[in-house]
């Protein structure tokens, strides 16, 4: 017989946390994140400047990646060297703020896969946020965006992609949910990315070679989904080898388009092919070998294959583990942080994080700044439901994540202009027509679900016409500029001469928004401890701390002004009263001054109407005074009842806190209160008046209780009680306390 589990464990069940998969650690499935018993042991021979051995193998028993890493991918006059490091020692090393990351990246070039594999296991989480502080190719942090849509809808494509350029992103990668709609997806992202800044950098993500001929035309200017992958059986069943995937680095390098390659832990795994080996292991293989093939950087961290390294104890410290890997092997790290790992906010937060904390190249290696569902990639990590969460967290830690704040008209005026840019080059270059109503709705658009009247087919029509007329980004730019679009297709032609310079062809290169190469070379890295590294500069440093949410008490001064009204007025200055029958309903200085709405977003005016019906409805009269020497609800409440002549009161600050008082309590010892003012409601108010009318009349009512909230009120209103607070002070004075009446 099945037991039902209790009741906390059935509230256990329901939780997010428990739609995501966990597996029993397995190392003969590669379901093991570290040091799997089949991982090979550190080592290698050198003989007349070859490797003969290296982590167990024999040069006879080298496999494709294994000989390709032999002959490319290490330093081999410093090998030896390297190996002989004391693991322990180096991963020491690599944290201490005094040895210079030069100095790492020179002894890691001679190490293994399997070397490196053990040197960076050892290094805790915190540890690992400290060495990617110190080891990031570029001093200066970013981010890539994803912009797409289910309908590959051009329009909403470049609305979206000038909004993402809006809002900081440098990268922005877009894919198709249909492969014919390649082309189209591509031009409609460049021109609104170029509508919003100069240097942004654009990849259309799809098969490789429909993605190289799109570099080769101009219209993307990288490249990342190159895929490598740790056991020879996987690149077998892809069809691919590593010498490969090398020509494909040199075909995209030849013709000046940015590249780097994609790996992630637990991708062998899921593919059958581990061979028995760690998830940390393998991608130590991939890394070696994108150092191997001349790679700029590494996309990994899991990647799609994240949820299986997250399966299994250990798996997220090792995603962040192989963005370090990276770093030390002096390439740039896009650190993950796209494929949504958890269903669970809490887990995926705390796999962002550290790296967040820690900063890299990339920290993100595609935000889907567009929503959920319109993400063809698959939901990312972080997505446009989440912009608003990571502008706060880099506030909260003053951490540059490489985004800022876009206020909304500025947005709507780069939604606009973007709209009317593909419009005029589509035009011009006879790829389609889109109606003025296709366009509005795609300004306005928070995702496609919200452009009813996009074409499904002029995507797929725009495309065959690309490619069978030959359009290249020249093509595009004449368009932009024989339509009135001369800013836009500046900067869609300083790409292009960008790429005959092949200065961003420099490890972890990006533009920023002066058309500056910030790379390795021009911008490196230098971290010796604190005080050192990179630190925001005062202008992005107000980028960071500046987000649209925040409210000074001007602003909710000038909000309250809004509910000004005239139905509550000063009668004159206020007496104690002997009728048994009245109770004081005391209300706090700035009441009827400069606060008329209460936190729960009811009028003052309406809750002291239903204090004053709770009343009535018990026999009592109620009386209005305002105390305006206080500010404390507890004085405010003990003041009106020693004026009342019942000696019972009601206290109300005007943001809704509000309290039964007696004339013989302490100031602080209430007979009832409701403190968690915006949960409160008119029912509410007129139950508070209707047990104080109790208390009048000498009955002991059952207490009223604040209602049942699992919200984060504090963090919700807290900063708004400061500056209603700060008001009342301001309103606080020596005047003696004054009637007032409302009108009913």
């Amino acid at each position: 017989m099945t037991q039902t589990p209790i009741g906390r464990f059935r509230f256990m069940d329901q939780q997010n946390v428990n739609l995501d998969g966990f597996a029993t650690p397995d190392a003969e499935l590669g379901l093991i994140a570290f040091d799997s018993p089949h991982d090979p042991t550190p080592s290698i021979s050198i003989h007349n400047g070859e490797v003969i051995e290296m982590d167990g193998k024999t040069v006879d028993q080298f496999d494709t990646i294994d000989e390709f890493i032999a002959l490319h991918g290490l330093n081999i006059p410093v090998a030896e060297e390297a190996m002989a490091i004391d693991s322990l020692q180096f991963a020491r090393e690599i944290v201490d703020p005094n040895i210079p990351r030069a100095h790492i990246v020179h002894m890691a070039s001679g190490m293994t896969p399997a070397k490196l594999a053990e040197v960076l296991a050892k290094l805790s989480a915190a540890e690992l946020v400290i060495a990617m502080t110190k080891l990031r190719s570029r001093r200066t942090p970013s981010n890539q965006a994803h912009v797409t849509n289910r309908s590959d809808d051009p329009l909403l494509l470049a609305a979206d992609a000038a909004t993402a350029a809006a809002f900081g992103f440098r990268e922005i990668e877009t894919t198709v949910p249909v492969a014919g709609d390649a082309p189209s997806n591509a031009i409609a992202v460049s021109i609104g990315a170029a509508v919003a800044s100069p240097g942004m950098l654009v990849q259309c993500s799809v098969e490789e070679a429909a993605e190289l001929e799109m570099g080769m035309r101009g219209l993307v200017s990288y490249a990342e989904t190159v895929s490598l992958y740790g056991t020879e059986q996987i690149f077998v069943d892809g069809d691919d080898t590593p010498w490969s995937k090398a020509f494909l680095t040199s075909a995209y390098a030849s013709r000046g388009i940015k590249m780097r390659v994609t790996s992630g832990g637990g991708a062998e795994a899921l593919m059958g092919g581990a061979e028995n080996c760690s998830m940390f292991y393998l991608e130590a293989r991939c890394v070696s070998l994108a150092r191997a093939i001349g790679s700029q950087g590494v996309q990994n961290g899991g990647i799609d294959s994240a949820a299986v390294a997250g399966s299994v104890p250990g798996g997220v410290r090792s995603l962040m583990a192989e963005n370090l890997m990276v770093m030390v092997r002096n390439l740039e790290a896009c650190t993950g942080n796209d494929a949504l790992m958890s269903e669970s906010d809490v887990r995926r937060t705390s796999r962002t994080h550290p790296i967040f904390i820690g900063g890299s190249d990339f920290i993100c290696s595609g935000f889907g700044s567009i929503q959920r569902y319109d993400n063809m990639f698959g939901p990312s990590q972080w997505n446009s439901e989440d912009i608003d969460d990571f502008l706060a967290m880099q506030r909260d830690w003053g951490v540059d994540g490489g985004l800022r704040t876009a206020q909304e008209p500025e947005v709507v005026r780069l939604r606009r202009r973007a709209t009317e840019a593909v419009t005029a080059v589509y035009s011009w270059l006879g790829l389609g027509d889109f109606t003025s109503a296709w366009a509005e709705q795609a300004i306005d658009a928070a995702g496609s679900k919200d452009v009813p009247d996009s074409d499904l087919m002029l995507p797929l029509s725009a495309s065959r016409t690309i490619l069978d007329t030959n359009v290249t980004m020249l093509d595009v730019i004449t368009a932009l500029a024989e339509t009135g679009f001369d800013v836009e297709a500046e900067r869609c032609l300083d790409m292009l001469k960008a790429r005959v310079a092949g200065d961003y062809l420099q490890t972890a290169a990006i533009f920023d928004e002066d058309m500056n190469v910030l790379s390795l070379v021009t911008d490196p890295n230098v971290y010796s401890g604190p005080g050192t590294g990179y630190r925001p500069s005062e202008k992005r440093q107000q980028e960071i701390d500046t987000i649209r949410q925040q409210k000074s008490v001007s602003d909710i001064r000038n909000e309250q002004a809004t509910f000004v009204t005239d139905d509550l007025r000063v009668l004159g200055e206020a007496e104690v009263s002997h009728d048994p029958r009245d109770v004081v309903i005391g209300v706090s200085p700035a009441t009827g001054r400069e606060i008329w709405q209460t936190l729960s977003g009811i009028s003052v005016s309406d809750a002291l109407r239903e204090l004053l019906a709770g009343l009535e409805e018990e026999g009592c009269v109620g009386r209005i005074v305002r105390i305006n020497d206080t500010v404390d609800l507890g004085m405010v409440g003990l003041q009106a009842a020693r004026m009342s002549g019942s000696g019972i009161s009601i206290g109300l600050q005007a943001k809704g806190t509000a309290l039964i008082h007696r004339r013989d309590l302490a100031p602080l010892a209430n007979l009832e209160l409701y403190s968690v003012a915006p949960t409160l409601d008119k029912e509410l108010y007129r139950l508070m008046g209707i047990n104080a009318g109790r208390h009048a009349k000498g009955a002991t009512p059952e207490p009223m209780r604040n209602p049942y909230s699992d919200e984060a009120i504090e963090a919700r209103y807290h900063t708004r009680v400061v500056g209603l607070v700060a008001i009342e002070r301001d309103c606080s004075s020596s005047a003696a306390p004054e009637t007032m009446e409302v009108d009913r």
